[in-house]
Order: structure tokens, then sequence, then C-alpha cells
């Protein structure tokens, strides 16, 4: 599941759309599936479909309700590889990590969503398809009793057929971490790096119930 900017970093563009979206993140080798309603944002897919197809997923560094929210300074590109229109207007898509980007400036809106301004040079190294040797044995144990303590449902086998990075990089945007936690996992400059991170917080999250009190022995 990788994507046809591999190896190729002149492709990626100075300037793309962003939707910023608290607890929405993509990672160079996960997918993320969204739901798009909001007018702008239905803009923002057209006119990615009918261009690079790349979006911008980056998270405000609030979870407030303005128009324009600060965002946070590193965020993930991912292409559409696949929408589908639904009876009430909305776009169905799904969304393949590609390469994350630092946010320089952002830059005039267009048809209503955001645009920015965008440097790749810090993460070219996520169009490597190298995997580093990362053991993940001990990542999906520590996530099967994250799942558990949460009583959520993961059909395990469905992620089988991934290697290690996409498999890392698929429980770290789908888990239901913090947006905090989240933005440490984008953050994370290097595979191994994320990788020992996402076990952590699998171990912690598996440790403290869900509701943030504290363990008894």
């Amino acid at each position: 599941m990788r994507n046809r900017f591999t190896h190729d970093f002149s492709e990626l563009p100075d300037v793309m759309p962003v939707f910023p979206l608290a607890g929405a993140v993509i990672l160079p080798n996960g997918q993320l599936p969204l739901n798009i309603f909001e007018d702008r944002y239905l803009n923002m897919a057209l006119d990615a479909i009918a261009g690079s197809r790349l979006i911008g997923m980056v998270q405000p560094k609030s979870d407030s309700q303005v128009q324009a929210p600060e965002l946070h300074d590193t965020g993930c590109a991912g292409r559409i590889v696949s929408f589908s229109e639904t009876r009430d207007n909305r776009l169905l898509i799904i969304l393949a990590g590609v390469c994350r980007f630092d946010i320089v400036d952002e830059v005039e809106m267009k048809n209503g969503y955001r645009r920015v301004q965008v440097s790749w040079g810090r993460f070219g190294h996520d169009l490597d398809t190298q995997e580093d040797g990362i053991d993940s044995t001990t990542i999906i144990a520590a996530a099967k009793r994250f799942t558990e303590r949460r009583n959520l449902s993961v059909d395990w086998s469905a992620l089988d057929h991934l290697q290690a990075s996409e498999l890392i990089d698929t429980l770290a945007s789908s888990l239901p971490f913090s947006p905090e936690e989240k933005q440490g996992l984008v953050e994370a400059v290097v595979i191994r790096e994320r990788a020992e991170l996402l076990r952590a917080l699998c171990e912690f999250g598996a440790a403290v119930p869900e509701d943030g009190s504290s363990v008894s022995h």
C-alpha cells in the first residue's frame, strides 16, 4: 500500500490545501477514511480530485469552534485513493499517507478552505519503503491489551497482511489516543521512534482505566 510519490520527492507541491481536524491524523504508511459534508471541504476535496489528489491533514492546537484555529506546525499529506458520492451530497474518501510536512506560512484561501506553504525536507525519508528491521510483535501485543482494556472490537486478522511500517502507522492513526498523543506520533521523526512511542502509549493506556483513575493492585 505505497503511493505513487515513492522515491520522487520532486513531485510534492509547495502549496497545498489543509483539513484541520482534531483527533484525525494520517501517517506516511497508513490510511484515513473521511466523511466530507461541509461546503468548504467538499470544495477542497473536489479541487484535489481534479488536481494533485493531495490533502494535508493537520490538527488545530485547540479543539475550539473558531473559524480558523491556530494549527500545529507539522502535519501529513494524504492522497485521495478512492472516493464516492452519497445521495445527500457527502463525499466519502480514503486518504493514503504520503509524506509529512512542516508549515512555512499560510497563504490565501481558495473556495473557502485553507492552504499552506509547506516544507518537506525534514521528512524526506517518509518516501522510503525501507522497514528498518522493526519487530511488530511487542507492538501488537501492547495494542491488544490497550483495546481489550477499552472494550474495543478490532479485526486483527485484517492487519495480518500489513508490513511493519504500515501496521504501526495504521494503529497510530486509528487507535483512540488523545489529540496531543496523536500529534506526538505525527512528529516522531523516524519510524522506529514512532513505533516505540506507539508501544508506550498502548502500554500506558492498558494500565490506566478509561476514566483516568489510578489502577488498583
